[in-house]
């Protein structure tokens, strides 16, 4: 064993080497650290903390708040005795002191605190505070002894964990790699140029500035590095989509054949000004041809954009080209097919329907109708893009929510074309325009500024605990006359919420955080209101660690009236249409973004009858307070979405381990957020704008890191779209 031990320690550590090759890791933990997706150097240290345990702030006993996490320096006065409890429990006891009050000390089977805690010496003592009967108890997550040899750090990062892998394994393992590489080991992800023209440290500094930081200030400095390379890596790939574009001949439809009068008259509703402003816009760009068509639409939610992308295929295909649409998840996949097959149906125009859970002989025939051209259109998952798929004579690509695409994964299926094909993007995520001009930097860029007449507007309201019975009776009374309910909530399990509570952790670099209130799990609320609350009515749980065939399968119950009460995370927030769902529950309201509650609210209203939001928040201070009154009193969601770009806090710190964002209705990025981060943002594009025109393909050296990156970031948008 030791033999092995020296063996690992003289392998010349670099990012690419295996954790299983570094000191202490064998084969088990290496097998446990890869379930949070670490397998070499390079991901365990991209795994940042979640937080921070401040334990330089040290309190004394009687000026700390009951129950709260704090830091304690505490000199030992009694001998630590073991007290056996029923059920073979041990309790390790001792009495300590600050100078301002003694206190219990309380391990719960930690019976070697017996040998480690000697009376008369000083610790600081990480825990929670309580009152017990006899006085002050403080039961601790951590002991570190208080010597002059050694400093104590400020500042503990906190990691996501799993099982078998603890918050000191994962600390001790980045410290030695941290310790052992150099500058020369790490190709830098930004270029010299680029980190100068963003005012970032280098890749290693970061690292070491994030994992084992000693002020604020570090922690700022690292965190702004990865913002900087995270949003510079998107802005490549825009602008080389951009700067690409420039030199393409776009296919020039006939402006005879484009002409929309059989379209408008197949359709059982009339275009509003705006949708027609909008496809006029859409049928100039594709009869001109100097270069393909790259168009967003951008609307509230339910201003009819799928009316635009319905034209614009009818345009392509009475041109004699295929149309692919390519959507992010299978639901609303289907979705779209049956609205198009519906209205296609009476013009003639047949339609097909891709995705990963078709069998080989159904995709075999899609593939066949695509190839041959018999098939002029067909709307899909992520699955279009697979190696199978060849058109005869792809004419126009359309994607829906295009934050859930990466640029290349539209450029991919865009060269299935013969020629280049012209692209529209729909998105109902409504974005200030300045804003969505970096963002879309690639696309022109329309937007339907209309509802359709008739759209019922969805009564919002705001309301505390002690309202919740009466929310009880109101969604009893919803259901009992046939109608549907969401209840939307921030965490997957009580692990999670426990997490995401985390009062003790320094978030977001906020001075004087609000203390919220406890979070709401989906997997326990489900199974509350099933066997407790409303034992008679059909209930089920939908979230994003369900597997595809799983979230399909409720999707489909819930739509088809088989189940009363969805209770989910923010995975329904975009595009399903439940016309039967009037009530949408948002729990811990003030744990979201007001842009992504405006998308909650969007999925009820859809049908003929009234429908409600209701807001449930305990929170007291002010901000959430105000926050949730603009979404009370605002129902237009380009308005909404100003208000959170100025308002935005600094938000979450850094997301967990499996890159999920908390940013929900935004592009998913790990750390940067576009409403918090603007600046950094804007001097992205800028320096990716020269980077790109110096070097269109990122073919010289220094560009190479980053060419790489720019292919794992489009490589992890298609792996996350389901």
């Amino acid at each position: 064993m030791n033999g092995a031990k020296k063996l690992k320690e003289n392998i010349k550590i670099t990012v690419d080497t295996p954790v299983s090759m570094l000191p202490g890791c064998g084969r088990i933990r290496a097998e446990r650290l890869s379930v949070l997706g670490i397998k070499n150097v390079i991901q365990l240290l991209r795994h940042f903390p979640r937080g921070y345990q401040n334990r330089g702030d040290v309190k004394s006993i009687t000026e700390t708040p009951l129950g709260e996490n704090a830091s304690f320096v505490l000199t030992v006065t009694t001998a630590a005795v073991a007290v056996r409890l029923r059920g073979g429990k041990t309790l390790i006891k001792c009495k300590a002191f600050d100078g301002s009050k003694s206190c219990t000390i309380v391990f719960f089977n930690r019976t070697y605190m017996r040998d480690v805690l000697k009376t008369d010496c000083t610790y600081r003592f990480w825990g929670k505070l309580l009152m017990g009967k006899n006085g002050y108890e403080l039961y601790p997550v951590s002991v570190e002894p208080v010597t002059e040899r050694k400093e104590l750090r400020n500042y503990i990062p906190v990691y996501p964990l799993t099982a078998g892998i603890t918050q000191t394994i994962l600390s001790s393992m980045i410290s030695y790699v941290l310790s052992v590489l150099s500058e020369e080991d790490i190709q830098d992800i930004l270029p010299e140029k680029v980190r100068e023209n963003l005012g970032v440290c280098g890749m290693l500094e970061a690292f070491r500035c994030l994992h084992m930081p000693d002020s604020v200030d570090m922690i700022e400095r690292g965190r702004s590095r990865f913002i900087a390379e995270e949003l510079f890596v998107f802005a490549c790939s825009v602008s080389m989509t951009r700067v690409g574009r420039r030199t393409l001949e776009g296919i020039k439809l006939d402006a005879g054949k484009s002409r929309l009068y059989d379209f408008t008259e197949a359709l059982p509703f009339t275009l509003t000004h705006a949708q027609a402003k909008v496809i006029s816009e859409i049928r100039r760009d594709m009869i001109n041809g100097s270069s393909p068509m790259a168009r967003l639409v951008s609307g509230d939610v339910g201003s009819g954009k799928t009316v635009c992308a319905q034209a614009a295929a009818f345009i392509a295909v009475r041109n004699g080209f295929q149309c692919a649409m390519m959507v992010p998840t299978e639901i609303l996949a289907r979705q779209h097919y049956r609205d198009f097959c519906g209205l296609f149906g009476r013009l003639g125009i047949e339609c097909g329907f891709l995705s990963g859970s078709l069998s080989v002989s159904e995709r075999r025939t899609v593939y066949q109708g695509l190839k041959d051209g018999s098939l002029s259109f067909v709307v899909g998952t992520h699955a279009l893009l697979s190696e199978g798929v060849t058109f005869s004579n792809l004419g126009l690509v359309i994607t829906d929510e295009q934050h859930r695409f990466g640029v290349m994964q539209r450029a991919t299926l865009a060269q299935k074309g013969r020629r280049e094909p012209h692209v529209l993007v729909m998105s109902a995520t409504p974005i200030p325009r300045t804003l969505a001009l970096i963002m879309y930097g690639d696309l022109d860029i329309s937007v339907i500024d209309e509802l359709p007449p008739g759209r019922k507007q969805v009564d919002t309201l705001v309301i505390n605990e002690s309202h919740r019975k009466r929310m009880y009776g109101f969604i009893a009374e919803q259901v009992r006359s046939g109608k549907q309910i969401y209840i939307v909530c921030p965490a997957i399990e009580t692990q999670e919420a426990e997490e995401k509570e985390d009062d003790f952790l320094y978030f977001g670099f906020e001075k004087n955080p609000e203390k919220l209130p406890k979070l709401k799990s989906a997997v326990e609320y489900e199974n509350m209101i099933r066997t407790e609350i409303f034992p008679e009515f059909k209930t089920a749980f939908l979230h994003g660690r369900m597997n595809g065939r799983e979230k399909d399968g409720v999707m489909r119950a819930f739509c088809a009236g088989d189940i009363d009460i969805l209770v989910s995370t923010t995975v329904i927030e975009v595009g399903v249409n439940v016309p039967n769902a009037t009530v949408m529950v948002v729990e811990n309201a003030e744990r979201f973004g007001l842009s992504q509650l405006h998308q909650l609210r969007g999925r009820v209203g859809r049908g003929a009858d009234k429908s409600y939001c209701i807001l449930v928040s305990d929170a007291k201070g002010e901000n959430a307070r105000k926050r949730l009154e603009i979404m009370r009193t605002v129902s237009d969601g380009y308005k909404i979405a100003q208000y959170d770009l100025e308002m935005r806090g600094p938000g979450d710190f850094i997301a967990t381990s499996s890159g999920s964002a908390r940013q929900h209705g935004e592009l998913k990025f790990r750390i940067a957020g576009l409403c918090t981060d603007t600046l950094m943002l804007s001097k992205a594009f800028e320096t990716a704008e020269q980077i790109v025109t110096d070097d269109p393909r990122l073919e010289n050296p220094e560009n190479s890191a980053l060419r790489k990156a720019i292919g794992e970031y489009e490589a992890l948008s298609v792996a996350s779209l389901n």
